[in-house]
């Protein structure tokens, strides 16, 4: 067990993702206010006690199909930074490529950031941008060089692009992009851009600069807070002014303009340990519950060399890399999941969000699995089903043989954990909450034999009448919104702005969020 003092409180947290609850009484001046907004159970946040079997469970995306392929000459073998929105009209994205056949050093000047359209998320095509030459023709989609646009000598490859979610912001600035400056000092910098398409620099100099860089670093408005985040990459050992040496973390600050930083600060993990390697962080407010910060960054393993190793795909591609870089053909890079509350207090499941899956060429390798910066809301391919979460992430990575290619995943909404008991059964309690609304709306899964109730005690942890576990009608389906009913209960909104606490009573069920409305 490991002690990790953060916000002047002792924090207990395990190298697993086993989450400690307490049964105390909990004083009045810790009471949520959850209001009626969307509350996942990603964390332990609102969870005073788990028993019986239920537990939190880290659920897995389902894999789809492949969206883009590296398929023109400019595209090269390698890239795995990329950017994925909705701007409103359209799908935008915005992914590196470079191209590392020969030798590393014949093909730094090849490194590009193109851009793809989407309407529905599935479907992707690559409009010829004209902005940047290659072989002798602008008809390409590069919108970014590894060199100078607009007077500035800027990495456009190490780079995340966003629409600005700031409600002043000016038409000329509606989007934004983050990429390595390269200049002296070295680090962040920030281009505008009136169309997502045409940009320039903000500044003429780096806006961020403690950090090491080499990676997806990001930034973001943060609209629950009304400020802007930005997220880089360090190492943790500088004792020789090297910038890359020692575990890769993550860091953040934060901003009113984009320009001035303050308030620098390593990320720290409740219940995870800080030396893992960490290669990209991808955090960002969850559109649907703002004020919870979610993350999958890349956790990066060097393996060495064995029998397994020797085992995986493509065996001869693996040595070809490890001639370049040994570790080029040893590490291994997976999606993980992390969510905080405040931007710099994560809890980090130990477990991969996102495996390499099943062995298959063009798999565990490194730079693989990114997972692009961010997720999407997209349609169902069932017909009736709700919309679900469309992630992105790529294979052959520095292959010799086949093209890069970007990857679809899916989650149902809410979907990353949940409360799951089996048939045998489990309860969870909430800590003290109040709420606005007369309505409990449940996003939860059952099998056909399995079910949840709901009870609504008061503060001292008695039924309150009307509102006991027997009165509640079980609830079974599978949906993103199911309406709580219990039988000649007076109306919900009576409880409106009391302090209660919930009881959920699962039997083969998962429970994803809750919200009262």
């Amino acid at each position: 067990m490991l002690f990790k003092l953060a916000s002047s409180q002792l924090i207990l947290f395990f190298l697993t993702p086993t989450f400690v609850f307490s049964n105390k009484p909990i004083s009045n001046d810790s009471i949520i206010n959850i209001g009626s907004r969307l509350e996942l159970f990603v964390d332990d946040y609102l969870i005073n006690s788990i028993k019986g079997n239920a537990r939190l469970q880290l659920n897995q995306p389902e894999i789809k199909e492949i969206v883009l392929t590296f398929d023109e000459p400019w595209e090269g073998n390698c890239g795995a930074y990329r950017s994925v929105f909705f701007d409103g009209i359209r799908y935008r994205m915005y992914y590196n490529t470079y191209d590392q056949r020969t030798q590393v050093s014949d093909t730094l000047t090849r490194w590009y950031t193109c851009y793809a359209e989407s309407h529905d998320g599935i479907n992707w095509y690559k409009p010829n941008l004209g902005l940047y030459e290659f072989q002798g023709s602008k008809n390409n989609n590069i919108v970014f060089i590894n060199g100078v646009m607009g007077d500035i000598d800027a990495d456009g490859v190490h780079c995340a692009v966003f629409k600005d979610e700031n409600p002043n912001v000016p038409p000329e600035a509606l989007y934004k992009a983050v990429m390595n400056y390269k200049g002296k000092p070295r680090g962040l910098i920030v281009y505008k851009s009136p169309d997502g398409i045409n940009w320039q620099p903000m500044t003429d100099h780096a806006v961020i600069t403690d950090g090491a860089f080499d990676s997806q670093n990001l930034a973001f408005w943060d609209n629950d807070k009304g400020e802007y985040r930005a997220y880089w990459r360090y190492f943790t050992d500088g004792t020789d002014n090297s910038p890359y040496k020692g575990i890769r973390g993550i860091r953040t600050a934060r901003s009113n303009d984009l320009i001035s930083w303050y308030d620098q600060e390593d990320l720290t993990y409740v219940n995870s340990s800080s030396e893992v390697q960490l290669y990209t962080n991808q955090i960002k407010p969850y559109f649907r519950a703002p004020h919870i910060f979610i993350g999958f960054p890349t956790r990066y393993i060097d393996r060495g060399w064995s029998e397994s190793m020797k085992a995986l795909p493509e065996f001869e591609d693996r040595e070809w890399r490890s001639s370049l870089d040994n570790r080029y053909g040893t590490a291994i890079t997976e999606g993980l999941f992390m969510t905080s509350r405040d931007g710099v207090l994560f809890n980090r499941w130990n477990e991969a969000f996102l495996r390499p899956g099943i062995e298959r060429p063009g798999t565990w390798n490194y730079g693989n699995i990114y997972l692009s910066w961010s997720i999407i809301e997209t349609k169902s391919s069932l017909k009736g089903a709700p919309n679900e979460l469309s992630f992105y992430a790529g294979e052959n990575f520095r292959s010799t043989t086949d093209n890069v290619a970007v990857r679809r995943y899916t989650l149902r909404k809410d979907g990353f954990v949940s409360v799951n008991a089996p048939t045998s059964g489990g309860e969870l309690v909430t800590k003290l909450l109040t709420f606005t609304g007369n309505k409990l709306i449940l996003n939860f899964s059952t099998s056909a034999a399995g079910d949840i109730k709901v009870e609504i005690q008061d503060e001292n942890g008695s039924p309150i009448p009307g509102y006991k576990v027997e009165d509640c009608d079980p609830i079974f389906g599978d949906s993103i919104e199911r309406v709580v009913k219990w039988k000649n209960a007076p109306p919900l909104s009576s409880l409106d702005g009391k302090a209660i606490r919930l009881r959920f009573v699962l039997k083969d069920a998962d429970l994803y969020s809750i919200r009262f409305k």
